[in-house]
């Protein structure tokens, strides 16, 4: 028998199938998707089996064996997707293969093993009998505890004292594995059944259910699935306002795929709002719910895993790596917020999940359902549409009244101020959105001009005043802050914009009292922990304030806050990017969403361009409106959807390095219905130097092989041999 390997390898060289040979005594033990361990190029590595076949082109002597089968195991669909990544994204199979693996599989971790007392007959008579058994207190109430509890692990009943009842045959002791599970959120507030519908989100789940099955009723009659072979894949777009009950339909479609043997993903955009969606999902479907993120320790994620895998678990929920869960017969697979670039991976293979999605759900005949309050061009462009445009509870939208900035130098406007002290009197919350962490932009010396800039980087350090430092927000490079300019000696150093922190600070002094306090959510509260307990003593709260980044405006449930401010709202639309308008009326939208869902809402939008056209139209709620326009732009431009964008960055060390890279890939690239726009320089970014090409292209697919082909040409070559090539299709 012959293995068609995969080597776990990071080179981009090593591409395709290895065959080797499969001796007797290990080939029951292998299959596709196996981890093995097989000799390569003078070491030994690991390798997923690919194909089994009967023989292979090349003679036996020229094979080597393969060493030995591990345990781990990937589902053969995902080695099959793993390729097509390698190959969509301009990466390699073997690292798509890398995030793909059960959490710890390449070192070795295998199940949790706990050594576990339980009674005998011989324990239970003595138990009944402790006088004649001579038994000590420690003894007779260990033995009272497991007949009580059944099985409990030794170490809680003391392991000596279980070790001398075992040598009188009292208990019997023996490993067991012991599940490592995330902790059970809090799902008390949230019940467990199912809600009225509205008419609106019955009718959206009509077209939903009739795509799982044929006839389009099955599931609703509780009749048997069709096969997966005989099902199409399904693309909807749930385009619902904040506070419409997206989150039901989600529900309701699940349990008819669960009703039908099929397995569900639930995609969030962030690890942030994982436990909301978890906390949903576990109310009503229970223990078959499973959460895969890397916020978890690496025992909780194998183990959760192997629960998908097993099929204990039918429904996983998580971010964008929960798209790799190992289940088959996927029927319902949801991407929530789905305009969130966070679904893009940054690192390589730079995979979209929402791409990702959408082959997985056509491999499995899936329904996929992506579902946003301000959706991507790219998805009404292409999904079939289903809307939800009132809320569940009657309630109206906020009202918006847009701010004019210019000329005020406070990052308040007046009127915020007032608004503010109104909430306060009131005993109302509120939310300040600011997309910027940090007390200032930027430090400058009033006598020389100059500017402190990261030596890493080439972006100004941000000044962190709690911390007492200036920071990258790039490579995290810090320095203490300056008492005065090292260039000229002066002590006046000025400082530049304001950031989440000294809103804050503002907030705090005009007015906070222990009635109304302020809180602040930002990427400056590390770690998930301590950013769910911000969120929760802002629930709990009977009034106050939160201030932060775009991270307070993603998907949260706040039911009584009544106002919401955006500060400087145009900032994301002074980036050269074709997305700037559509990430500016999501961030005035979305922050909007947050407000009045238990009554009416107000929200105040600062901006320096009152009549920009996102900004107008988010005020206005017309979702509609931007959509229809800026599909018109992008068609007339030749932006997704109508076209596809590749981007290529070269970086090294010095200048001459990486631009000399993407001249030589300029020549080699000749996509075809398209072109390349470049070299073109970047900033410096962690000590390298960087230049990049984008290519522009209706022909997706020949344009990303061609890009494939010339990158593969030069990467690794004498003359580019320091040059790190980064190849990011869609790049967001």
């Amino acid at each position: 028998m012959i293995a068609r390997v995969l080597p776990l390898t990071q080179t981009r060289a090593i591409k395709g199938l290895f065959d080797y040979i499969l001796p007797q005594e290990l080939a029951d033990q292998a299959e596709v998707g196996s981890l093995l361990r097989v000799p390569f190029a003078g070491r030994a590595v690991q390798a997923v089996v690919a194909e089994l076949t009967p023989t292979s082109e090349l003679p036996d002597e020229r094979l080597a064996s393969v060493a030995a089968v591990l345990p781990a195991r990937l589902p053969a669909d995902l080695v099959k997707l793993a390729q097509w990544i390698g190959d969509e994204y301009c990466s390699t199979a073997a690292r798509a293969l890398n995030v793909m693996l059960p959490p710890g599989a390449t070192r070795g971790l295998t199940e949790k093993l706990v050594l576990t007392a339980t009674l005998t007959e011989a324990g239970n008579a003595a138990l009944a009998d402790g006088v004649s058994v001579r038994l000590t207190a420690g003894q007779e109430a260990a033995l009272a505890a497991l007949a009580d509890a059944g099985s409990v692990p030794a170490s809680q009943l003391g392991t000596a004292t279980l070790r001398r009842l075992e040598g009188r045959g009292l208990v019997n002791l023996e490993h067991a594995v012991s599940s490592r599970r995330p902790d059970r959120h809090a799902v008390s507030s949230i019940s467990a059944s199912a809600p009225r519908l509205t008419a609106e989100q019955k009718a959206a789940l009509v077209p939903i259910m009739s795509a799982f099955a044929n006839p389009a009723n099955a599931l609703m009659m509780g009749t048997e699935a069709v096969p997966a072979p005989e099902r199409a894949a399904s693309t909807f777009l749930l385009h619902g306002v904040t506070g419409s009950g997206k989150t039901e339909v989600y529900l309701q479609a699940a349990a008819a795929a669960l009703e039908a043997g099929l397995g569900v993903i639930i995609l969030v955009p962030e690890i942030g709002l994982t436990p909301q969606a978890l906390a949903r999902f576990e109310a009503r479907f229970g223990d078959v719910v499973a959460v895969l993120h890397s916020g978890m320790s690496e025992g909780k994620r194998h183990d959760e895993w192997l629960r998908l895998a097993r099929g204990e678990a039918r429904v996983c929920v998580g971010p964008r790596s929960a798209i790799f869960a190992p289940m088959d017969e996927i029927g319902l697979i949801v991407v929530d917020e789905e305009h969130e670039s966070s679904y893009k991976h940054e690192g390589d293979p730079r995979y979209d999940a929402r791409t990702v999605a959408e082959r997985r759900a056509a491999d499995h005949g899936a329904v996929l359902l992506y579902g946003s309050a301000t959706p991507r061009p790219e998805s009404v462009h292409s999904s079939a549409r289903l809307r939800l445009e009132q809320r569940v509870d009657g309630g109206a939208l906020p009202s918006v009244e847009v701010l004019d900035m210019r000329g005020l130098h406070n990052p308040l406007h007046p009127q915020t101020w007032l608004a503010l002290a109104d909430c306060r009197r009131d005993g109302g919350k509120a939310i300040v959105l600011l997309n910027r962490r940090g007390w200032s932009n930027f430090l400058s010396c009033g006598s020389c001009g100059r500017v402190w800039m990261c030596p890493n980087c080439e972006v100004t350090l941000v000044l962190h005043r709690s911390g007492a430092h200036v920071a990258c927000h790039h490579c995290g490079h810090r320095e203490p802050v300056p008492g005065k300019c090292p260039d000229c000696g002066s002590v006046s150093v000025a400082r530049h914009g304001a950031g989440t922190e000294r809103l804050e600070h503002e907030l705090v002094t005009a007015l906070a009292t222990p009635e109304f306090p302020v809180f602040r959510l930002d990427a400056d509260a590390s770690g998930l922990d301590a950013r769910a307990r911000i969120l929760e003593r802002f629930h709990a709260a009977s009034a106050g304030v939160l201030v932060g980044t775009q991270m307070i405006a993603k998907g949260h449930d706040f039911a009584d806050v009544g106002l919401g401010v955006v500060v400087d709202a145009d900032q994301t639309m002074r980036f050269p990017d074709f997305r700037a308008e559509e990430r500016t009326f999501a961030l005035v939208t979305q922050l909007a969403g947050r407000t009045g869902r238990g009554g009416h809402g107000r929200v105040l939008v600062q901006t320096m361009e009152p009549q920009a056209r996102p900004i107008q139209l988010a005020a206005q709620h017309d979702s509609d409106g931007f959509l229809n326009g800026e599909l018109q732009r992008r068609r007339a431009l030749a932006y997704p959807p109508f076209a596809t964008l590749i981007r290529v960055v070269c970086s090294s060390q010095d200048d001459e390095g990486a631009h000399a890279a993407t001249t030589a890939l300029r020549q080699l690239i000749e996509p075809p219905g398209g072109r390349v726009l470049g070299p073109a320089p970047l900033f410096m970014l962690r000590g390298k130097h960087r230049s990049q090409l984008v290519v522009k292209t209706a022909e997706r697919t020949a344009a990303i092989a061609a890009v494939r082909s010339a990158v593969d040409a030069i990467a690794g070559t004498k003359p580019h041999r320091e040059v790190s090539i980064s190849v990011d299709v869609d790049p967001q």
